[in-house]
């Protein structure tokens, strides 16, 4: 078949929607851009909204059934049956998320004789394509849109050594423009310690132990591959690339999502009209649906612009314990300072119900909360707090706020980084902790909130007093007029870079692309 024969390039992603949507935005800039190539992109069922955007593109989605993420008790008060019940459960979940990721890329390049000009791009999250790309022997480019989330742990090179020798020494005696300690310390690590050794085995009839020889399980000296291309979504302006990184670690700039996939809603997307691979906005009026979110933004009864506040899927993963008791943390800064808040449900469901409940509860008190509730929002505290189910993008939204608080995404602290405003940043896992001392550190925010500075999960008075208390304080921080000065000179020096067409340029570049 004629479609058979074109290169093939297949991205392959896991996670989040901070995890996966940045990688599907390079996907279909290459597309766009390389048009004889046949484009896939493997990630969750969970994301089938991505699928329509990448199928309107010509890019063909693959979905797999496991979902983004296992959200375990996160209390530390999980009984030992329960842990065990749990870490049965990942296995299992992790078996078969193998099995479809192995079939996936057996039905891209199971019957071509041929992979010339064909890659892997992956994330850091998809370690099932590093070993897939070397059972098919193709080349594979990792691509993240942010630093490593995670470090090895500090016996891991004592261990390797000693566990390992030759292979150790292997790996130091490369040079530096071949897979060396560099690559394993800094992100390969997982593919060593994370139990890939029977997959690898079993499945794929691969070595149980990267670049070991099948037969003698001695390092294979003969073949050196170069240092794989890794790309990270980030600028250089803000997280520094030190000497020990690996030599072919790139910083490409932010990775923005195009304009047209950050609507949920239609009508305001074919308003805006925007270009689909710009974040900038032709227009600047929602449509008639979210009259009330425009009005909420622009009202002059208040002595400044709102407050944002999302947590992203924080919800999905199990941090948000108590949704009422988060809101009411809102409600009392609302009532001790002059702010406003515009809060993002990320439809977390547990949140939304939260809202409704209280809309509810508060329209048959004789309490005079003011509410309303719409297609698309409900205010609530006396109009203070709109609470938004969808989504609008956030090169549009975060102009018109004074601060945003969030959890430390990296699309969240992206996207504020390039609008100019301060930050609160409250971070639960992963690479959020980096970013929220960062941001600090750059000038841009203030010290990190701790979790139940933000969501406290007990509805007792003291608490909620404590965490609406410390927010207040960061807010009152990160208004100061010297955030506020360094955020807006930060966004001057990074508003010409396009991180998109950098890694796009790269992959041309430095992977063998055929024409």
């Amino acid at each position: 078949m004629e479609e058979s024969r074109r290169p093939r390039a297949v991205f392959m992603a896991f996670g989040t929607k901070g995890d996966v949507w940045p990688i599907a935005a390079i996907a279909t800039a290459f597309a766009c851009d390389q048009q004889w190539y046949h484009v896939l992109f493997i990630t969750h069922l969970a994301h089938q909204t991505l699928g329509m955007h990448l199928e309107a593109k010509n890019i063909t989605y693959v979905p797999v059934s496991t979902p983004p993420v296992l959200a375990a008790h996160q209390d530390g008060n999980i009984s030992d049956s329960d842990q065990v019940s749990f870490s049965l459960h990942k296995k299992i979940i992790q078996k078969e998320h193998r099995k479809e990721c192995l079939s996936a890329i057996e039905r891209v390049f199971g019957d071509c004789p041929s992979t010339e000009g064909d890659f892997i791009v992956i994330n850091f999250f998809a370690l099932e394509g590093w070993n897939l790309a070397e059972l098919f022997q193709v080349q594979c480019v990792i691509a993240a849109p942010y630093v490593v989330p995670y470090s090895a742990p500090s016996s891991f090179e004592c261990q390797f050594k000693q566990k390992r020798p030759l292979l150790y020494k292997y790996f130091h005696e490369a040079s530096a423009n071949t897979v060396c300690w560099k690559d394993v310390m800094h992100w390969m690590w997982p593919l060593f310690t994370e139990d890939w050794g029977s997959w690898r085995s079993d499945c794929l009839n691969l070595s149980p132990i990267l670049f070991t020889d099948p037969v003698t399980n001695l390092p294979m000296w003969h073949a050196r591959i170069p240092s794989p291309l890794l790309l990270y979504g980030f600028s250089k302006e803000i997280v520094e690339c030190p000497d020990y990184w690996p030599s072919n670690a790139h910083a490409c700039g932010f990775w923005f999502l195009p304009m047209e996939w950050q609507f949920s809603c239609t009508k305001c997307r074919e308003i805006l009209s925007p270009n689909p691979y710009t974040c900038l906005v032709q227009k600047d009026n929602l449509c008639t649906d979210h009259a009330d979110l425009q009005h909420f933004l622009t009202k002059t009864s208040s002595p400044c612009s709102p407050i944002f506040v999302g947590l992203s899927s924080i919800g999905s993963m199990g941090f948000i314990k108590n949704p009422h008791a988060f809101l009411m943390v809102l409600k009392v800064v609302l009532e001790t300072t002059n702010h406003s808040f515009i809060l993002f449900s990320a439809g977390y469901e547990p949140l939304h119900d939260a809202i409704q409940l209280i809309c509810g509860a508060s329209s048959k008190s004789n309490k005079s909360w003011k509410f309303t509730c719409n297609e698309g929002g409900i205010l609530l505290f006396n109009d203070q707090l709109y609470c938004f189910s969808g989504t609008i993008p956030y090169s549009w939204l975060f102009p018109k706020c004074a601060a945003i608080v969030h959890h430390g995404g990296s699309g969240s602290t992206a996207a504020a980084l390039r609008a100019g405003i301060p930050q609160i940043v409250c971070p639960f896992l992963l690479d959020q902790f980096y970013w929220a001392e960062r941001l600090c550190w750059i000038g841009v925010a203030p010290e990190p909130l701790r979790k139940h500075h933000l969501v406290p999960e007990r509805d007792a008075a003291a608490d909620i007093d404590q965490a609406a208390a410390a927010l207040s304080r960061a807010i009152k921080l990160a208004l100061c007029p010297e955030i506020k000065a360094q955020a807006s000179k930060i966004a001057e020096r990074i508003a010409s870079e396009d991180g998109i067409g950098e890694a796009l340029r790269l992959l041309k570049e430095k992977v063998p692309i055929n024409p």
